[in-house]
């Protein structure tokens, strides 16, 4: 024999993988609840539905081509059998254009579709940042109008509105990406050989709301130093042109219609076709949603707005919630993007080699969730929990009698389970309906049965007397919330007591 003791196997950590979360039953009613009304708002635009796999070939992601051995940057990818790049899809776009350029002869153009599903970025995760989170999508293909680019925003403060979200708490940001590239032509930043600098300036803009004009001038001329003492270098301008760059972001952050913007703008940049074009389009979608009714506290032009610096074309507009929440750090901040879009005219077409005008935005479900939680507009499902058929007797026709009586409750509609522990110990029973929730709990024992009734026992009503009452012998005399029934009667009787649960509840609030 071996003196070596057999070492014990080791038992497997349970452990989920980093930026990745289980989801809870009340987490996935909340979500549902939302993803319904945004349906509705999106179904009423006349939307239809379509859905993608979560797998794509990897070429077709656009922005992460494949140009290394294993392309795997920002995507999670594997091989299939014959040796091709696939990835899970990094957002709902790029599967949108492939489904359209693969079936454009069976889609009646223009092409109005909404998609929700999840979607996957191999990326360090961080607090509020996950591999794995939900999108909801909407998108026009074929329609080359900014009239499209109106509805869609249209339908984004619709859909803020629908769920919940008051007026002067939300706002839709439109600007056109002609307009930023009219300026960066401007300060001379055109062509391909300065696409790295034309992409800093563009970041720079984007940090407008965080750092104010005072930031962005440093980050778009020398740099930038935090509080902390860390360092972001500059884009190099010279002061005359971050002067420029900053004027418009102004002209934009002072709410003034695009009549105002030609006014204010147009010395400075009249030589630019891009910047006049963009203009001119920002201020048709502005005659279209004021004619709509959709005034500048629901939708306003603001040059500022910076999405998508990899494939937008035309006009691009953000969903923005402008109330304060605390973060982390226990400051006040404003909560900010839940969702944005624009003009993306050259996706299809990668597929294509012809033009397919397109246009979409993207709202993101988890985050929007949890502004509503904020706002205490989520977490007041009207799902209950079930009624709990209690079991007195372990026998099999026992057994077949508390199962009839949830399968009569279940075919009246009402939600019923019966328990399915160890039913020996009662108490265990009630113990469970009080942590699950359960509103009703139904009792029989050999003396109900031989009666041919049952104990109906209103677990809301008992738990609000127990408070009030001081005694046993109290308790005993009034047999709290308890009543006997015939056994026919069992359905009826439930319905009542919960229907009086619910009165209860919208009373209270």
């Amino acid at each position: 024999m071996s003196d070596k003791k057999k070492k014990k196997p080791q038992k497997l950590k349970a452990r989920l993988p980093r930026g990745f979360v289980d989801r809870s039953a009340a987490d996935i009613r909340a979500t549902e609840e939302m993803v319904a009304k945004i349906k509705a708002v999106y179904e009423n635009y006349g939307f239809d539905p379509v859905e993608t796999p979560l797998f794509e070939y990897t070429d077709a992601l656009g922005k992460f081509l494949p140009d290394q051995d294993r392309p795997n940057e920002g995507v999670f990818s594997l091989t299939d059998d014959d040796d091709q790049w696939m990835s899970l899809r990094y957002d709902l776009t790029a599967p949108l254009a492939r489904h359209v350029a693969e079936n454009f002869n069976d889609i009646q153009l223009p092409y109005r579709t909404y998609r929700a599903g999840y979607v996957f970025r191999n990326e360090k995760p961080g607090p509020g940042r996950f591999r794995q989170f939900m999108q909801f999508d909407a998108d026009v293909v074929g329609a080359p109008g900014v009239q499209t680019d109106a509805e869609m925003c249209m339908m984004m403060a619709d859909t803020m509105e629908a769920l919940g979200i008051p007026r002067g708490d939300y706002v839709i940001r439109v600007n056109n990406r002609k307009v930023l590239d009219g300026v960066l032509e401007a300060i001379g930043l055109g062509g391909e050989e300065n696409a790295g600098q034309r992409l800093t300036v563009l970041r720079a803009m984007d940090k407008f709301d965080k750092f104010g004009l005072d930031g962005v001038f440093k980050l778009l001329t020398t740099g930038r130093e935090d509080e902390s003492g860390d360092f972001t270098k500059g884009a190099g301008l010279v002061e005359e042109d971050a002067a420029a760059v900053c004027d418009v972001l102004e002209a934009g952050s002072d709410g003034v219609p695009v009549v105002g913007l030609k006014d204010r703008l147009s010395d400075r940049f009249a030589n630019s076709g891009r910047f006049t074009e963009g203009l001119s389009e920002l201020e048709m979608i502005e005659k279209i949603v004021q004619a709509s009714g959709y005034l500048s506290d629901r939708i306003k032009i603001d040059p500022s707005v910076v999405r998508g610096l990899e494939y937008y074309t035309g006009p691009v507009y953000e969903a923005e919630l402008t109330f304060d929440v605390t973060n982390e750090k226990g400051e006040k901040v404003v909560f900010g993007s839940v969702g944005g879009g624009g003009r993306y005219d050259g996706l299809v077409s990668r597929f294509m080699g012809q033009p397919v005008p397109a246009t979409g935005f993207s709202i993101g479900v988890s985050r929007l969730m949890t502004a509503l939680k904020n706002l205490g507009k989520l977490g007041t499902s009207e799902v209950i929990e079930p009624v709990l058929v209690t079991v007195m007797d372990g026998d099999a026709e026992a057994m077949g009698r508390y199962q009839k009586m949830t399968q009569e409750l279940r075919a009246a509609g009402i939600r019923a389970e019966m328990y399915q522990g160890n039913w020996k110990k009662f108490g265990n029973q009630l113990k469970y309906a009080d942590r699950r929730g359960c509103p009703i709990a139904i009792i029989q024992g050999g003396d109900e049965r031989a009666e041919g009734v049952v104990q109906i026992k209103d677990l809301i009503e008992g738990k609000r007397l127990s408070g009030e009452i001081e005694d046993n012998a109290e308790w005993r005399e009034a047999r709290v919330a308890q009543e006997t029934v015939p056994e026919g009667d069992l359905v009826e009787k439930v319905r009542r007591m919960l229907e009086a649960q619910a009165e209860d509840r919208r009373r209270a609030g």
